[in-house]
């Protein structure tokens, strides 16, 4: 079964007078946990389009990227994107409801921020609003100010991302804890870590591009200590 008929019936539910609360308190178990990874980055995608005042092309094809939408889900798709758009629920609730749902796997909560910021900078520009938006996600998430910083550095181009920065570390942290860091990176990144916390397969591509960006930074540091 599609994962867009399974998320379309998981909303089919909001329609009927179910609160989202009851909704994602079912999609807590795997394999259902996908579906509601799905839901979040999509309802939080949507919200966040709002934020700058427009939804773009670029923005609507970064979705595509991000889920491998196939033609013959597109309908659902965008409808899993509309019932979120002008749900009267704010993102803040969402927000609150995935933390929640992720609590025990807070790496679910970097994996979500990426592909957020994707969507984010599918356009090229990081608006003010969405980078107040991301920042308040974040807030909810619980998210240590220094991942947070980490992942904005690698998705906004406003200059050569700082290596340590990108792992998470300061430039007085000693070598081997460094290597430490990059490994658990590494670990968290691979495609079998990320669906065992429910990543979708149609999402596990958004970690390519974090794989070289913290293979890239442990190489600068390690250069730079040879």
């Amino acid at each position: 079964m599609s994962i867009w008929i399974r998320i379309n019936d998981a909303l089919s539910a909001l329609t009927q007078g179910e609160s989202l609360s009851v909704v994602f308190e079912r999609l807590r178990a795997p394999p259902e946990r996908s579906v509601a990874f799905t839901i979040a980055v999509i309802a939080l995608g949507a919200k966040m389009a709002k934020a700058d005042g427009q939804v773009t092309r670029d923005e609507v094809t970064a979705f595509r990227e991000v889920f491998q939408i196939a033609e013959a889900d597109e309908a659902g798709a965008a409808r899993v994107f509309n019932l979120a758009r002008q749900d009267a629920a704010g993102f803040e609730e969402y927000a609150r409801r995935i933390r929640n749902l992720f609590s025990e796997d807070h790496s679910c909560f970097c994996d979500l921020m990426e592909g957020l910021f994707h969507i984010a900078m599918a356009d090229g520009t990081f608006h003010p609003n969405e980078e107040a938006f991301l920042e308040r996600v974040a807030e909810i998430f619980e998210m240590a100010p220094a991942k947070f910083q980490a992942i904005k550095t690698r998705f906004v181009p406003d200059a050569e991302p700082d290596p340590y920065t990108v792992l998470g570390v300061n430039p007085q942290t000693p070598l081997d804890e460094v290597r430490k860091v990059w490994r658990n990176l590494v670990k968290e990144t691979h495609p079998d870590a990320m669906m065992a916390r429910g990543v979708p397969l149609e999402a596990v591509k958004m970690a390519e591009k974090k794989m070289i960006d913290v293979n890239r930074a442990w190489d600068a540091i390690n250069g730079r200590a040879a």
